[in-house]
């Protein structure tokens, strides 16, 4: 909560618990929290952890593991601090987190909204093989994004690799080029041209930074615009809208410039 005396401080001992789940294993923790334009909170979540997914999280809807959930912070449900909104997709079915708004994740690192259409993009870890960039229209809740029986735009288990019903990545890359995707944003300030109305993402382990165009509907591949030698975790857009960089190596505050040509 602010503080009614500075509005730009915290109170430090507002903080409230609002959700706890079981996490398994020490990986896999998910690593994004965003408001959205409909004013609820947008919480992304790992699978658990272990390799394969082995508590098959992102098939299940009785977890909240493997999502991202979707919850109204201003009001409260009865037993809980927060209130489910009535059109999250699995409110009806008795067997389902009422909570889950996206499924078949494996760990979605980074999540942004895109501030002109409202469309959600986010960086999703791969297991061994593919890095992937996945995007929900604005609104449109109960996708699927395929963990675990694909890994980016591949099949995971190639005997069991029934993709009906799935959503696939805008752009996946392979790990030669990389380990862990950290998601960015779609760059909608001014002082960059270059990079006008492309999403911008990189890698944690490479530092390579790549686009791919916001605007364009359906799979693409991504483009390299730097290999930047660092160790980047996380990419978003500043009160200016210009875009930032954090550099978990150096713990750097970076600014992302693009030049045509």
């Amino acid at each position: 909560m602010a503080d009614p005396s500075d509005p730009d401080r915290v109170e430090p001992d507002s903080g409230r618990v609002l959700l706890r789940m079981d996490d398994p294993f020490p990986n896999h923790n998910g690593g994004a929290l965003a408001f959205g334009p409909d004013g609820f909170l947008y919480v992304s979540t790992g699978d658990g952890g272990g390799a394969g997914d082995p508590l098959d999280s992102g098939r299940r809807l009785d977890t909240l593991l493997a999502k991202v959930l979707r919850l109204d912070v201003d009001d409260e449900d009865p037993g809980l601090p927060y209130a489910i909104p009535a059109d999250n997709p699995f409110v009806d079915r008795p067997e389902a987190r009422a909570e889950i708004w996206l499924t078949g994740l494996r760990n979605p690192w980074r999540m942004r909204f895109d501030p002109a259409t409202g469309d959600l993009w986010m960086g999703d870890v791969g297991q061994s093989e593919r890095e992937e960039i996945d995007r929900a229209p604005a609104g449109v809740g109960g996708l699927d994004f395929g963990w675990n029986i694909m890994e980016g735009a591949v099949c995971y288990e190639a005997e069991t690799c029934d993709q009906d019903g799935l959503t696939l990545p805008v752009t996946d890359y392979g790990q030669d080029e990389g380990c862990a995707v950290t998601g960015g944003a779609v760059y909608r300030g001014t002082d960059q041209p270059a990079l006008a109305g492309m999403y911008v993402f990189s890698d944690y382990c490479s530092g390579r930074i790549w686009v791919v165009d916001a605007g364009i509907e359906g799979r693409q591949e991504p483009i390299v615009v730097m290999d930047s030698g660092r160790t980047i975790s996380a990419i978003a857009p500043g009160p200016d809208g210009e875009l930032y960089a954090t550099d978990l190596g150096t713990g750097e505050l970076l600014r992302i410039i693009g030049r045509a040509g």
